[in-house]
């Protein structure tokens, strides 16, 4: 937490945390306690000098004594949090320099063009990680970028993120290494993801705060694709977002557990999923294959949610859990699902 936090190193912090545990102790002694060189732990003793966390000894100046944590921390606290609100000034007057250039653009100013694959990676990657509002991502088979799933501290950071599916690729996952595996999905939903599945998706498309979009250029034969459009603020950016929603509303909910579902006490985890599975229109073969489970305890399972929502066929089934809002997470349309 102080290297994180207060910008001291990891060497720093552990000899600062043993040194605060003894009255007081020489380079030698400490370098013992911590596993160390003591040259090296000179060195360390020096910084921490410097940074006003050590001194030493007033009767016997080899050596060193802790500085008190509560004030020589809070200073370097109070330090760290000037410099973070100067950066975020900075951030703010760099943003509104860029926004005032935007509104310049030109017709050939909308669109930016990336050239390769590995560059489109980067700059997925770069606006992913910057996003402060929302991510909007239809993906499309073939996949040609990984975390198609997002990390999770993008989500934390409270950034919304919704994900949209081709629900050929859940049955593709266990042979295509670059589809998302049904795993990664519950692990994403877990994180806080919302996560939809559709028949087929019109394009991939990646929309950043609903400021810029990318939209990859497919090649000959759906081939990794060569180039993408970088397209920003406009009333093509407009179209692409009014798709993104209208294909998101009509698009299946993929539910993982049941804790999230409305009025669902009845059923677990793994109903919950194997409803959400079924609805995509995969198979009791697929389902069984997707869970690591058995084509019977599927049969199984989807029989007892027969049972519970009192149908007597699929199709019933899928109304009914429509009607129970067993479809339907608490908070879906929320940052979290």
């Amino acid at each position: 937490m102080l290297s994180d936090v207060l910008g001291l190193s990891p060497a720093e912090s552990e000899t600062y945390r043993t040194l605060i545990s003894v009255a007081s102790a020489t380079p030698a002694e400490l370098a013992e306690s911590i596993g160390r060189e003591t040259r090296q732990v000179v060195r360390i003793l020096g910084m921490l000098e410097g940074r006003g966390l050590a001194t030493r000894s007033l009767g016997d100046t080899t050596r060193f004594v802790a500085s008190p944590p509560a004030a020589a921390l809070r200073a370097l606290l109070v330090q760290r949090q000037n410099e973070l609100k100067l950066a975020e000034l900075e951030l703010d007057s760099l943003d509104d320099i860029y926004r005032s250039a935007a509104l310049g653009r030109g017709v050939g100013d909308v669109i930016d063009v990336i050239h390769g694959t590995e560059a489109i990676r980067e700059r997925v990657g770069q606006i992913q990680l910057g996003a402060r509002k929302e991510v909007m991502n239809f993906v499309k088979a073939p996949v040609f970028s990984v975390g198609n799933m997002t990390d999770g501290a993008v989500i934390a950071r409270g950034v919304r993120y919704r994900v949209m599916l081709e629900r050929p690729m859940l049955e593709r996952a266990m042979v295509d290494e670059g589809a998302p595996s049904f795993d990664e999905i519950v692990q994403a939903r877990a994180a806080g993801e919302e996560v939809r599945i559709a028949e087929t998706v019109p394009l991939k498309l990646f929309i950043v705060d609903r400021e810029f979009a990318i939209v990859p250029l497919l090649g000959p034969a759906n081939a990794a694709p060569a180039g993408a459009l970088l397209v920003h603020a406009s009333s093509l950016l407009d179209a692409l977002i009014a798709l993104f929603e209208s294909e998101w509303e009509k698009a299946t909910q993929f539910v993982t557990s049941a804790g999230v579902l409305q009025n669902a006490s009845a059923i677990d985890d793994l109903d919950a999923q194997i409803l959400s599975l079924s609805l995509t229109g995969l198979t009791d073969q697929a389902i069984a294959t997707q869970l690591r489970s058995s084509l019977r305890t599927v049969q199984r399972r989807v029989r007892h949610l027969m049972d519970v929502a009192k149908v007597q066929n699929r199709m019933q089934l899928g109304f009914q859990a429509a009607r129970l809002g067993w479809l339907e997470a608490e908070r879906d349309g929320n940052r979290t699902t």
